[in-house]
């Protein structure tokens, strides 16, 4: 790569960074900040409001992976569900959370789920039980799923949990081809992008995937890894 190359591919890695972690029309903080829905703290542009559809906006979901010790084990590979549901209701609670307590917390949900019978890889059906039953939490499943609707539930400020065919996604910080099942946690969008934490890699947080890619991947569990692509399309929305 010539100098000249590599100072524009540089121009353009700072810029995708830029829009996926820079400024947005709508931010929402831990929810322990607030009063309301919608802290004062909350970075709101002059030209955008909720009932506007703001162009851009960020949930403040604090972020670790499934494996938040790196320990990516057997166990860990396929703790996707319980990292994205403990990530959820750690910010419904107004609370960070410590790779430590993060290890902790899976290990209780992994527990909680075989000792009810619940198989290693769940439907976001079955995660909204897990929600109730743990953490007392509301969930809604949602199957009308279009890039609007995702975008009204997060202008709204509420995080969507999303089950997806893990290799549509094409995340080149998966192992591999990635899994054939994933979940994680939609936190906002951009003009192009959904963003995401994603527990499936270290570097998950804030990670943009288009439009087209995260809604065309969002496939609920089958029950066969061979047939996720045919699963249907539904997403899960929680609160207290």
């Amino acid at each position: 790569m010539n100098t000249r190359t590599s100072v524009l591919a540089s121009i353009l890695t700072l810029s995708l960074l830029a829009a996926c972690r820079g400024s947005y029309d709508v931010t929402y903080p831990l929810p322990a900040q607030t009063s309301s829905s919608l802290s004062s703290s909350s970075s709101l542009s002059s030209s955008s409001s909720l009932s506007s559809s703001p162009k851009s906006v960020l949930i403040k979901v604090p972020f670790q992976t499934q494996a938040p010790l790196e320990n990516w084990d057997a166990v860990h590979e396929q703790a996707c569900e319980e990292a994205a549901l403990i990530l959820v209701q750690s910010y419904l609670n107004g609370k960070t959370i410590t790779p430590e307590q993060m290890q902790e917390q899976i290990a209780t949900v992994i527990s909680f789920e075989a000792d009810h019978g619940y198989k290693q890889d769940v439907t976001v059906e079955e995660l909204k039980q897990i929600a109730a039953d743990m953490f007392e939490l509301q969930g809604r499943i949602l199957t009308d799923v279009t890039t609007n609707s995702l975008k009204k539930e997060l202008a709204a400020g509420h995080p969507i949990i999303i089950p997806a065919a893990g290799r549509m996604l094409k995340n080149p910080y998966y192992s591999g081809e990635g899994p054939w099942y994933h979940m994680l946690v939609v936190i906002g969008y951009n003009d192009t992008s959904f963003i995401t934490n994603d527990v499936g890699t270290k570097r998950g947080e804030h990670y943009a995937y288009s439009y087209s890619t995260l809604i065309g991947a969002i496939h609920n569990w089958t029950g066969a890894d061979d047939m996720i692509a045919s699963g249907p399309k539904a997403v899960l929305v929680l609160s207290k």
